[in-house]
């Protein structure tokens, strides 16, 4: 598995906190990894629940600054697939050193391509270029 998988797994598992009750989440992510069809390393398990826990930990944070880069949106009014691809890439410009802004971005814009509408990747890439050259 790559480092882009571990990404994946960490947005997919943002998105599905979206609709699960905070007490159910560590159920959630149990059965997320026992379903998966490629074996999950340990360090790419690692990373995808420091992605995670992490963008839940500072939530509030990101989303302030997704909503005061996101012109004319708000957290509240998001697609939420555009929403947990903003949060995990925020996390990772923010918290995260370890990757590079380019590496960020792109990720989040293949991701928008792979799993939201047509205008997501444009929409998330400004975003992002906003937040990170701030």
């Amino acid at each position: 598995m790559s480092r882009r998988n571990a990404r994946k797994n960490a947005f997919v598992l943002l998105f599905q906190m979206e609709f699960n009750a905070a007490e159910e989440q560590e159920q959630m992510t149990d059965l997320f990894f026992a379903e998966q069809d490629e074996v999950v390393t340990e360090e790419d398990k690692a990373y995808t629940m420091a992605a995670v826990e992490g963008t839940r930990a500072n939530l509030e944070a990101i989303d302030a600054v997704i909503d005061s880069f996101a012109k004319g949106w708000n957290t509240q009014r998001m697609n939420r697939v555009d929403l947990a691809i903003l949060r995990l890439a925020v996390y990772e410009l923010k918290y995260s050193k370890d990757v590079p802004v380019g590496v960020v971005i792109n990720e989040a814009v293949e991701l928008a391509k792979k799993y939201s509408s047509d205008e997501a990747p444009a929409f998330i890439n400004g975003v992002l270029g906003k937040i990170a050259s701030a």
